[in-house]
């Protein structure tokens, strides 16, 4: 199938609207004079089929792509189904509440979802965002962030506030995913080395397997360690693999290419299934097993109800309202986080072509508010197996049901089996993926290209290990507003000094545009370097792209300051918006605005008797 296409189409008043299309053209054709009616009947059915791309590409789905997709969608179930098993040990549920989570965002995308790369399921840092809260109040408050965090994403993109994620630099987001890689891995140790003893935070976890360096069993620790070396490095395979028939390449290396693909993108399901075998094969009488299991899960589809607004915990009833505040900041960073993952991967897949952010917000949204209904935790774009999902060659986002349909069958007719799955092999899946989601490449490259930016990085990071991940985002998002604050009230200058028709003058150039926290600092600037009695400040505002009231009337001070001190002062390459907001702070300042060239303007100014050298300031 082709690329997405991008259709544009004008309505009454003008604006235009995108549809993303699965390879199928819009069909062209000319519009006539017609009634107001019909022309808003025809905007919503516009909006309609934007807000249900479903709609575009459903009546022209062809039999080969179902072929492809259905390829595509076993394949990521591969991936899902393990992770989801282990995502949920990280958030402290039971294992089937993974599963719980892998089906109903399949199947909502399928229809409101725009990218066809996407998956939709549980993810290893929004698993660790509720794992604290599940500590503490059971499954009915995941279940419950999950409704919540669909209701903020949905609302969020009905009023087109998804740009909040912006406020997130890429230092906040190395840092918070870096850290939040390292706590998921870190709370696997226990599992990892089999110790019977659970840990959510990060120090606590590293305390407990110092604490408890007795209790660590050979049999986990060898079966863990050997499933990632063995995941790590069938990771690569991904390097020589393609599921593409290679023309240049012989039968035989074309059907190695298509093996190494498919061990590489069934790597976790793989491990999964040597690890059970294992498990089962050595079990002895008893109940006496080498390895620490996985133990009961329970069967069958979930029922459809309504999330757990006033559930009773311990036997305490919580009102909606005190499981709310129960949630704290975890209620509005987990659906800013969740939109980051989503957008984050949709950009890098949609292969440049215009990404409808808003849309899929949407579909988030309604993912994680149709998922509460079957007790699912909170789900959104996972990297992992988009990138599985685009190189098995799905073509449309009917890839999703098959990949839901797979989890459903897993449901209903495996998880007995998944009774003997070792807790080191889960460990050694979810440990694997985070030694890929540390985002070591960022240390780096801040530090060879601006080394401030570290410290936002580094606060972001120690604040989530040692805190919570809501306090890192928070104070690190604070900490590099902070930055760009300063920076915003201490601007770049360059002063120089120059001689015209005879008269000694100092030019200052601002390197960017000036705001109101710079004001002040402006003023100080040129008064400290531009002493000389009988000096022409000449202003260069060829960098200022506006201007505020607050500067404005900085300029006027500055200007009445310079007289009193025998100090001329003139405006040269103002832009006419920049000037006209001048102006109207006060019209007497016309007369310094340089109409010709700067020597004309200078020639009207009296001569100066004396010149000191004026150093440039950076």
């Amino acid at each position: 199938m082709e690329p997405a296409s991008v259709s544009i189409k004008m309505n009454k008043s003008g604006a235009s609207s995108t549809h993303y299309l699965y390879g199928i053209d819009n069909d062209k054709g000319k519009t006539s004079k017609i009634s107001y009616n019909f022309w808003k009947k025809i905007d919503m059915m516009d909006l309609v089929r934007r807000r249900i791309p479903i709609i575009q590409w459903l009546p022209r789905y062809k039999i080969s792509y179902y072929m492809k997709d259905t390829l595509a969608g076993f394949t990521v179930a591969l991936t899902e189904i393990p992770q989801g098993i282990a995502y949920a040990k990280v958030a402290g549920l039971d294992p089937v509440y993974g599963l719980y989570s892998g089906f109903m965002g399949c199947f909502m995308y399928f229809i409101f979802g725009s990218c066809k790369d996407l998956n939709i399921g549980p993810t290893s840092i929004l698993s660790l965002m509720i794992q604290s809260h599940v500590s503490n109040l059971g499954v009915d408050i995941a279940v419950l962030c999950t409704f919540t965090t669909g209701c903020i994403i949905f609302l969020l993109g009905l009023f087109n506030l998804g740009f909040l994620v912006e406020f997130f630099s890429y230092p906040v987001i190395a840092g918070f995913t870096s850290a939040g890689a390292l706590q998921i891995a870190s709370s696997q140790l226990n599992s990892l080395f089999g110790i019977q003893k659970n840990a959510s935070a990060f120090p606590d976890a590293w305390i407990i397997v110092f604490q408890n360096m007795d209790q660590i069993k050979w049999t986990d620790t060898t079966l863990g360690v050997i499933s990632i070396i063995f995941l790590m490095i069938l990771r690569e395979f991904r390097k020589i693999g393609s599921l593409k028939y290679n023309n240049n390449l012989s039968r035989s290396k074309n059907i190695l290419s298509i093996l190494a693909f498919l061990l590489y993108s069934s790597r976790n399901a793989l491990i999964v299934i040597i690890g059970t075998l294992l498990a089962y094969s050595l079990r002895g009488k008893d109940a006496n097993h080498p390895f620490e299991l996985t133990g009961t899960i329970s069967s069958g589809i979930p029922h459809i109800d309504l999330p757990p607004f006033s559930p009773v915990i311990n036997g305490t009833q919580y009102q909606f309202s005190e499981m709310i505040e129960q949630l704290g900041s975890t209620i509005i960073f987990t659906p800013l986080v969740a939109i980051l993952e989503t957008v984050a991967i949709a950009k890098a897949f949609s292969k440049g072509k215009i990404l409808d952010s808003t849309q899929e917000m949407f579909a988030v949204g309604i993912c994680n508010i149709m998922g509460s209904f079957v007790k699912s935790m909170p789900v959104t774009g996972s990297f992992t197996r988009t990138a599985v999902n685009n190189a098995s060659g799905v073509v449309t986002t009917f890839g999703g049901v098959i990949t839901g349909i797979c989890v459903l069958l897993a449901l209903t007719f495996l998880t007995s089996t998944f009774y003997y799955i070792p807790k080191s092999t889960l460990a050694s899946v979810v440990i694997s993926a985070m030694v890929y989601l540390f985002d070591y490449e960022a240390f780096v490259v801040l530090w060879r290209a601006q080394k401030a930016d570290l410290i936002p990085l580094l606060v972001t990071f120690f604040t989530c290990l040692f805190s919570s991940l809501e306090n890192g985002i928070l104070i690190g998002t604070f900490c590099n507003l902070f930055f760009v604050l300063y920076n915003s009230a201490r601007p770049k200058f360059h002063i120089k000094q120059e001689i015209h028709s005879g008269k000694y003058v100092s030019i200052i150039s601002m390197k960017n545009s000036i705001q109101f926290p710079a004001a002040e600092y402006m003023r100080k600037i040129i008064e400290e370097n531009c002493t000389i009695r009988g000096l022409v400040v000449v202003i260069n505002g060829k960098n200022i792209g506006n201007m505020d009231a607050t500067v404005a009337r900085s300029f006027v001070c500055l200007r009445k300051e310079l007289e009193a001190n025998e100090k001329k002062l003139l405006f040269i390459n103002f832009k006419p918006s920049v000037k006209d907001t001048l102006l109207r702070m006060d019209p007497n300042l016309q007369i310094l605005f340089a109409e010709g060239s700067l020597e004309i303007s200078i020639r009207s100014i009296d001569s100066v008797s004396d010149f000191t050298s004026i150093s440039p300031i950076t």
